[in-house]
């Protein structure tokens, strides 16, 4: 088993730079990283292990490693997760051996987890650096998540519920990007890993009025 000693190291013997992107679902975190990664070279994905199953149009190895829930429970006794959480009923984790590897290849990696996995790794791994991803409204959320077509209206209201507890986390995170006009945010993206171009970021009255929207009770 590693030491904490050692997975603090983590950024010191590394090349790379770890970056943490967290979102509510809906957000449009995924399609805002993978427009990200297709863009350049210097950044890549960590791809997490999870034991829900596959959807429509996912690959294994691609978009997630599709593990057994016994499978899932032997790896976290082997303490081979930088982190682990529990979201919508099924384990995700982010393997610390493949985050390791990309770094020492001088990788700029992002993590796409949530509040609690972010947590973990801030705790774990210095100078990590976090980015928050919002939607412009919550009536634009729950529209983004019905679009998809893919989930009951139970789901669809636990997701809204669920987002609701993930947003009220944003104040953790060392940057937040307004994902209103897909273009700009994938700009306002881009600045904050891969340091070309601008960062701009949402005035802090307009910060305080859109979270105060999202976190309202329906």
């Amino acid at each position: 088993m590693r030491s904490l000693f050692v997975l603090c190291m983590i950024n010191y013997m590394s090349k790379g730079k770890l970056f943490i992107v967290s979102a509510p679902s809906g957000a449009g975190k995924t399609s805002l990283v993978k427009a990200l990664i297709d863009s350049t070279t210097e950044v890549v994905v960590s791809i997490s292990h999870t034991t829900r199953n596959m959807r429509p149009g996912e690959v294994d190895g691609v978009n997630y490693f599709f593990t057994s829930y016994e499978r899932f429970l032997q790896m976290i006794k082997q303490n081979e997760f930088l982190e682990y959480a529990k979201v919508f009923d099924h384990f995700y984790g982010t393997s610390q051996l493949s985050v390791e590897q990309q770094l020492d290849k001088g990788f700029k990696v992002i993590l796409e987890i949530d509040w609690q996995g972010a947590k973990q790794v801030r705790e774990r791994i210095q100078n990590t650096e976090s980015i928050f991803i919002l939607p412009p409204s919550k009536e634009e959320l729950e529209t983004r998540l019905r679009s998809r077509g893919q989930d009951s209206e139970e789901i669809i209201m636990r997701r809204m519920r669920d987002a609701e507890s993930e947003i009220s986390h944003f104040k953790e995170f060392d940057h937040i990007v307004l994902n209103d006009d897909f273009d700009q945010a994938l700009r306002d993206l881009t600045a904050l890993v891969v340091g070309k171009g601008e960062f701009q970021p949402i005035s802090e009255d307009n910060l305080q009025a859109l979270t105060a929207d999202l976190l309202s009770k329906c």
